[in-house]
């Protein structure tokens, strides 16, 4: 497990502040003839001692915000770079983020140097589908879908990784899941095909859904992939390296099919498109999985997973107001029926096995 102290952020600031301020108020005497402010009386104790598990709830709310604004951000660079290059910089960037982070944990490069040839050949297997085949149908999706229906497309994740768990691993589900995988599903479709969810069946689906769709697939084959062939290999060595073989691939896949003039192409790009492809190197990805799994170091895989939930929310909410995007009717019905069958399938999971923490997202 990483070192998290090396991670500091803003809520960690703000914890440090008050709780300054506590102990000076605790050891403040007021003078005997002079009425205290009411303002001025020392903050409840009880209210610093749950500042800790405030301060993990807000970072698991601001990995809901940073993955949800993934979807605008990557909009904004799909439309302004050849897909693969934008993809290949985005991980490349946090490919580097994601080393430095490590250098800087308790354990440092001894998970590396550990590493047996099974696991990196696991390694490699897992980043062909969870960084090359993800960010590629991403960029690619995204180049013809609104972001705000990606949001809701992804919707299909967790139901399609717990159907293949069921089928390949034999783990067992219940009605909330079943119930929770039919609404995901179902309203991903709705939000796809706006209303019209008979056209998905009779192939009127267009090419930028079925794109997304890959990402779908990709993400449910990385998660499947880990948990069979990634075992002792803990969260942050696992995603580091992945993102670094990741960003491999998609180097040579641009330089293979985009060729050089892509590359040349960077210097002509607009200034906030280069802040989206940052934003999504650094804040989507080194930052928003530091938050998380010192989510789940505190809270447990199982609650931190809850924020997920919130992932669609906040994607539909920021493209609405940053790329000004229409919210037809059937986006909003569509997304708020994944949303609760998203959430339906995380409680069905904490039921079905209350002493067993999953990473399944």
């Amino acid at each position: 497990m990483p070192d998290y102290r090396a991670t500091g952020t803003c809520f960690d600031l703000l914890f440090f502040i008050l709780l300054r301020y506590s102990r000076q108020q605790a050891n403040h005497q007021p003078h005997p003839n002079r009425p205290q402010h009411p303002f001025a009386r020392p903050l409840p104790r009880t209210f610093f001692l749950l500042l800790p598990a405030m301060n993990t709830h807000l970072k698991l709310l601001g990995v809901a915000i940073l993955w949800g604004a993934s979807w605008p951000w990557g909009r904004m660079v799909a439309q302004a770079l050849p897909p693969i290059t934008a993809a290949a910089m985005r991980f490349a960037l946090a490919a580097l983020g994601l080393l430095i982070w490590l250098g800087c944990s308790k354990k440092g490069w001894h998970t590396v140097r550990a590493l047996s040839t099974r696991q990196w050949l696991g390694l490699a297997v897992a980043a062909a589908c969870g960084v090359f085949g993800y960010a590629l149908f991403f960029m690619l999706g995204l180049q013809y879908v609104s972001a705000s229906r990606g949001a809701v497309v992804i919707t299909m994740n967790p139901a399609l990784t717990l159907l293949l768990a069921a089928w390949l691993f034999k783990e067992r589900l219940n009605a909330a899941i079943i119930l929770g995988m039919l609404l995901a599903i179902g309203g991903a479709l709705t939000a796809i095909t706006q209303g019209q969810v008979l056209q998905f069946f009779a192939g009127g689906i267009k090419s930028g859904e079925v794109l997304l769709l890959g990402c779908v697939i990709c993400w449910a084959a990385y998660t499947l992939i880990g948990r069979a062939l990634l075992q002792g290999i803990d969260a942050l060595t696992a995603t580091t390296i992945t993102a670094a073989i990741g960003a491999i691939m998609l180097a040579a896949g641009s330089l293979l099919f985009e060729g050089a003039r892509a590359w040349q192409h960077i210097a002509q790009t607009p200034a906030s498109a280069w802040w989206a492809l940052i934003a999504l190197a650094l804040a989507t990805t080194t930052v928003a999985y530091a938050w998380y799994f010192d989510g789940v170091k505190v809270l447990g895989a199982g609650n931190a997973a809850t924020y997920i939930t919130l992932v669609p929310v906040f994607g539909v909410m920021i493209s609405a107001l940053w790329l000004h995007e229409p919210l037809p009717a059937t986006l909003v019905l569509g997304g708020l029926v994944a949303v609760v069958g998203m959430a339906l399938m995380q409680w069905g999971q904490m039921q079905a096995r209350p002493n067993k923490k999953s990473m399944l997202r």
